[in-house]
């Protein structure tokens, strides 16, 4: 039986895998294959696209077996499904942007490859989880960019700037801190507090002075400006009917 699960893994026919590491394991729980196939088992159901059902199985083996030598991959793997549980088949035809996507699955993978850090710093797959956890980071900081933007366009402009400040205040080191100041600049400017505004601007120019939101002289470039609104000549002369600005967005990032 464990050598038809080997067949069936090696032709990549994982669902057929999976049932049969089921019956496997129903068949001969106290076996000498028993804690091999619960391993297999979460493998199987991560490569079958059943990430929760992988999630479950990490979760029974850790639960059956806490000091076996091989728990740590019980835990990667967990952090795995969740990493990739909000991905789907049409990912791989028409790419589209994770930080503007739910992001409770980031958060969940995040805290699992931190307790496989903290718990087996000297696992073979610890590396691995402290790269993916430095992506999560950032794809996390990313996200509350993405919420501050769709704020500014709802007008919650205290809102946009509170989710600018969190994420200088908790990402620190990640590439969404620039566009995080530079969403604080623009919320003052909009609530009127013109010297949180400067403040925050010269502290965006210092830190991050190539940012597109500062010209040469590092002065914040916006259709909302401490000037006040930049407004069209044909916005100005239809009263607004015409050309209107548009509400202030933010992304650093390279469209490649």
């Amino acid at each position: 039986m464990y050598e038809q699960v080997q067949e069936y893994l090696q032709n990549e026919s994982y669902s057929n895998a999976v049932r049969a590491l089921q019956l496997l394991e129903s068949r001969y729980p106290f076996g000498k294959y028993a804690e091999q196939a619960q391993l297999e088992l979460i493998y199987a159901h991560y490569q079958a696209h059943e990430h929760e059902a992988a999630v479950e199985a990490a979760d029974r083996f850790i639960r059956l077996h806490p000091q076996s030598p091989n728990v740590d991959y019980a835990y990667y793997m967990k952090g795995l499904a969740a990493y990739t549980s909000n991905e789907d088949i049409f990912d791989r035809f028409v790419p589209t942007d994770p930080s503007e996507r739910d992001t409770s699955h980031a958060k969940e993978s995040f805290a699992e490859f931190a307790q496989l850090v903290s718990r087996y710093p000297g696992s073979p797959y610890a590396a691995d989880a402290r790269a993916r956890m430095v992506s999560l980071r950032n794809l996390l900081a990313r996200h509350e960019i993405v919420v501050a933007n769709y704020y500014f366009r709802r007008g919650a402009y205290l809102a946009a700037t509170n989710r600018g400040s969190y994420v200088v205040e908790n990402f620190q080191q990640t590439p969404a801190v620039a566009d995080g100041l530079a969403v604080m600049a623009q919320g003052y400017i909009l609530l009127g507090y013109d010297n949180l505004a400067r403040k925050t601007i010269e502290v965006l120019a210092l830190n991050y002075p190539d940012h597109y939101s500062l010209d040469d002289n590092g002065e914040f470039q916006s259709v909302y400006t401490l000037n006040g609104l930049q407004r069209s000549w044909i916005n100005k002369i239809s009263f607004g009917l015409f050309d209107p600005p548009e509400a202030p967005q933010f992304d650093n990032r390279d469209p490649e």
